[in-house]
């Protein structure tokens, strides 16, 4: 076991590095020893891996690690017994369910992970202006999209930057005024809520097409519309919004980073962000690039709570990415393809592809 003294020079080193990682034996290092950080200081993750009867010293891979089900931040607080915490995020539904609450530890540490992620895939935040149109988020407390995409207001500064509801004709005029001064503008919106949008456009004749635009579909279905494929989504989108790419973020609560897809529901995860797939018969085996499985992450940011989750989410890991560039860096490209069947619905539900 490591020293008091050890611990807390990793945890200052590993905030300054994660960032910072450029090849897959900087990754697999930092997962190790993000591991025995987190087995030593997060209860609930070393009573899980004591259950399992797994000894920490034997971890010398990171298909080894033990992975955290997401549902243990349903019932349980998973947080490092250094910190004190006093900012959470919730999971979002309907007040039946046990949503899942994460404690976060680190303000800054997420801001960054915000702002790096963004500026890797996008741009930086300060060439845009944003637009929200998350309206079963806004809706709700304690939404970590929500400070993600406030954060991100804050780091453009812009004054037209704003939150719609259901006020369509509002965001449809000053999405046209926007396109005449040719203004790079991004527009976060949950699926269903383009959707609706899309909708009143086409009754009410109005553009909404522009060369400066880009939509991010944020995911959420939730019933509130005919269910239809990924695919499909992203087509009717598409031709609404008169553009080539859709792109989409994926995250949920429970992570501290996000990935991008930059079109044709195809992620890329971070240099500190790594997707595996397990065996959905057989949660502590992987299956072969291009296999459809279960979604495990590791997610480096979490360093305070658990950066090991397994999650309930359906995917596949793109092979020939998978096979070449990330052995120098460090970037994934995948699928989500849906939720297991047995699993509840969450907030940021994925479409079946």
């Amino acid at each position: 076991m490591w020293s008091l003294f050890n611990l807390s020079a990793f945890v200052v080193q590993n905030m300054q590095n994660i960032f910072n990682i450029q090849t897959e034996t900087q990754f697999r290092q930092k997962c190790l020893e993000t591991f025995r950080y987190q087995y030593e200081n997060v209860e609930v993750y070393r009573k899980f891996v004591d259950f399992l009867n797994i000894k920490p010293d034997q971890i010398d891979a990171i298909e080894k690690i033990p992975f955290l089900p997401i549902e243990m931040f349903k019932n349980h607080t998973i947080s490092d017994k250094n910190k004190t915490t006093g900012l959470f995020f919730q999971s979002s539904g309907t007040t039946q369910m046990n949503l899942s609450k994460h404690w976060i530890a680190d303000e800054n540490l997420y801001q960054q992970s915000i702002y790096q992620s963004f500026e890797q895939f996008i741009g930086k935040p300060e060439d845009y202006i944003f637009l929200g149109l998350l309206p079963s988020y806004l809706e709700k407390q304690h939404s970590s999209l929500i400070y993600m995409v406030d954060f991100l207001m804050r780091k453009s500064g812009k004054p037209e930057n704003g939150y719609f509801l259901y006020n369509h004709q509002e965001l449809s005029e000053l999405l046209q005024k926007l396109s005449r001064e040719n203004k790079k503008v991004i527009l976060f919106g949950v699926s269903f809520a383009l959707l609706d949008f899309l909708d009143f456009a086409e009754t009410n004749h109005q553009m909404t097409a522009s060369s400066h635009l880009t939509i991010i579909e944020t995911g959420g279905m939730k019933g509130r519309k005919q269910e239809m494929t990924k695919d499909e989504l992203l087509n009717i989108l598409q031709k609404g919004f008169g553009t080539e790419k859709i792109y989409s973020e994926y995250s949920m609560t429970e992570l501290l980073s996000q990935a991008y897809s930059l079109g044709q529901n195809i992620y890329e995860s971070p240099n500190w962000m790594r997707i595996l797939i397990r065996n959905t018969e057989d949660p502590f085996s992987y299956v072969e690039s291009g296999k459809t499985g279960a979604i495990n992450i590791i997610d480096l940011a979490n360093i305070h709570s658990c950066s090991f989750i397994a999650t309930q989410d359906l995917g596949k890991i793109i092979p020939e990415i998978a096979d070449s560039a990330f052995k120098e860096i460090n970037v994934q490209k995948f699928q989500v393809l849906g939720r297991i069947d047995h699993s509840d619905i969450r907030g940021c539900s994925l479409l079946v592809s």
